[in-house]
């Protein structure tokens, strides 16, 4: 690691006032905590992350520094190498900071074939965790199963059903699921007879149907695996039930085959959705609060993707509506190569259950000759699309390893109380993009690089440079370093309740009031934070806005150093430079 993303690690520790999803800071002045086996074993099996030892969170993350340092290392190493199954194989070393010497490690991320990293000392079971926020969590043993499981191919949807037989398919959609396989796959399918078909394509195994033929292609499914269908429940208020009395408005238990349970479940959200107002240029149009597309793809994904093993087989797909979102959740998580931060990205794809995936693609909507899904990756990128359409925000995915949950906010990005918003910071040249991702966060959504790339269809390197003039114009603080950074509008233009209806608010401008604390003599960032009582972040934004313009200067060119000091140049006034556009 270099030194200087050691500081600004530790430098947003310190903002942040404890550790990071990623990064775990541990005192260790003289030997490893014992909580080090979980965080090591919690770092691997999630994203990977970096460990401090030597800085003290009961004292502000202060630096106490390792007395042996080498020592440490050699210690670390062998924990990684002798007590953790598979080994891992850390980056480790010292930095001098502040008069303290700190050993960092860099854990990096086992990959699927390779999880759980666990403890020897406790087992697979008992010793295996996963990073939560700022915590490590052991895992259940459902979830270690998973990500066995995840090592290979599941075939829990190619599993017979024993008691079936043929005659619990459905007549119909067999006859077209079979009429497409001979007219798009005729090489394989065109010279079988019905039976030896639906063997090839795994509707059968020997007499019997298979789970994905089963749930399929299947009459009623629920004979045999009750749970394995759909829940949508229409809730009243942002909690869920009505404390008043009133549990929820719309009730539904979607059965029957996937592409039936798709169509009811697609009707019972038509039926509880309203029609919204969207702003488009000079003029607003009308759609529904989500669009069809994106709904579709999403309940397809959680019916597709979910878990079918034993262990999940009690558990439902679950859609929940409320006043101000839609939330979809399936049992197991995100498979194989596919996580959080790439979902959406061209060519990611990965299918758990693979023989169940490749019945669907020859498997119409009711009604229709449109396949239940395609098999090319295409869901996810689609439902984004179809949001960014519809000036929505992109709906957010939480992956625990047990679960993956889509969230859909109710909100159209640029409605009204959002663009008189974003009108009030008079900011000029902002790109349609840029206003997207201000919206977002004026309605309470997380930003990061990647979030924002999906909500717009930008490249990393468009976004990057977005964001960036973002910063750059004090809208937006960057917190997380770079690694692993998201953004937060900054102090002085978060939106008050009243933003909402009024359009009146006005930007605040500091850069008088800094110019008046320097005057005519030299200050730290801490001086003018105390002469001017505003926060420490407030004061480093304008500061950078006083530079640009060319209204002071900086003693030093390292701005992170804290022994910079500013003053104010004669060249220009502030009448001169207006507010920033």
């Amino acid at each position: 690691m270099l030194h200087d993303e050691l500081i600004e690690i530790i430098a947003n520790l310190r903002a942040l006032g404890g550790d990071h999803a990623s990064v775990e800071a541990k005192r260790a002045e003289t030997k490893l905590p014992k909580s080090v086996r979980e965080t090591l074993s919690a770092f691997a099996n999630t994203s990977g992350g970096v460990l401090i030892f030597g800085l003290d969170e009961t004292r502000g993350f202060e630096a106490t520094g390792v007395q042996e340092p080498a020592k440490l290392e050699a210690d670390l190493a062998a924990m990684c190498s002798e007590n953790l199954e598979p080994p891992l194989r850390p980056l480790i070393g010292t930095h001098r900071f502040e008069d303290a010497d700190l050993v960092v490690a860099e854990i990096p991320e086992l990959p699927p074939a390779s999880k759980p990293a666990y403890n020897r000392g406790t087992g697979m079971t008992q010793g295996s965790f996963i990073r939560v926020a700022d915590g490590d969590r052991k895992l259940s043993p459902y979830e270690v199963q998973l990500m066995v499981a995840n090592r290979g191919q599941p075939r829990d949807d190619e599993q017979p059903v024993p008691g079936t037989t043929v005659t619990n398919l459905d007549e119909f959609l067999t006859a077209s699921f079979l009429s497409r396989l001979r007219r798009h796959r005729g090489r394989a399918f065109a010279n079988l007879d019905d039976t030896a078909a639906l063997r090839r394509a795994k509707i059968l195994v020997g007499d019997v149907l298979s789970l994905a033929g089963l749930l399929a292609l299947g009459e009623y499914p629920q004979e045999f695996f009750p749970q394995l269908m759909l829940s949508f429940v229409h809730y009243p208020t942002k909690s869920g039930p009505d404390p008043r009395g009133t549990r929820f408005i719309d009730n539904v238990a979607a059965e029957g085959p996937i592409p039936v349970i798709v169509d009811e479940a697609l009707i019972a959200l038509r039926r509880n959705m309203k029609r919204r107002s969207t702003v488009r240029g000079a003029g607003r149009t009308e759609a529904w609060e989500y669009p069809e597309t994106a709904l579709r793809e999403a309940v397809v994904n959680a019916l597709v993707h979910r878990d079918y093993s034993g262990s999940s087989h009690g558990t439902q797909v679950q859609v929940e509506m409320y006043p101000d979102r839609l939330v979809i959740r399936n049992p197991g998580g995100l498979y194989g190569s596919v996580r959080e931060e790439n979902l959406g990205v061209e060519g990611t794809s990965s299918a758990r259950n693979a023989t169940l995936l490749k019945i669907l693609e020859d498997t119409p909507l009711p009604g229709s000759d449109r396949p239940i899904c395609e098999n090319r990756g295409s869901g996810i990128p689609a439902m984004l699309a179809a949001m960014r359409d519809a000036k929505l925000s992109p709906p957010r995915f939480a992956d625990d390893i047990s679960t993956f949950k889509a969230t859909f906010p109710n909100h159209t990005l640029l409605g009204d109380g959002a663009v008189q918003w974003i009108a009030s910071l008079r900011e000029h040249g902002l790109t349609d993009s840029q206003c997207h991702g201000l919206a977002m966060l004026f309605h309470g959504e997380t930003l990061n690089n990647q979030v924002y790339r999906n909500a717009n269809d930008l490249d990393s390197r468009v976004a990057t440079e977005e964001l960036g003039d973002l910063v750059a114009r004090g809208l937006l603080v960057p917190t997380g370093g770079r690694r692993y950074a998201q953004y937060t509008l900054a102090d002085d233009v978060v939106p008050t309740p009243a933003d909402d209806t009024v359009s009146d608010r006005r930007r605040v401008d500091r850069r008088e009031g800094l110019l008046l604390a320097l005057g005519e003599k030299e200050a730290t960032r801490a001086d003018l934070v105390a002469a001017t009582g505003l926060p420490d972040r407030t004061v480093s934004r304008w500061l950078s806005v006083l530079l640009r313009q060319g209204l002071i200067e900086a003693t030093e060119r390292n701005l992170r150093s804290p022994n910079v000091r500013y003053r104010r140049t004669p060249q220009r006034t502030l009448d001169e430079t207006g507010v920033e556009g």
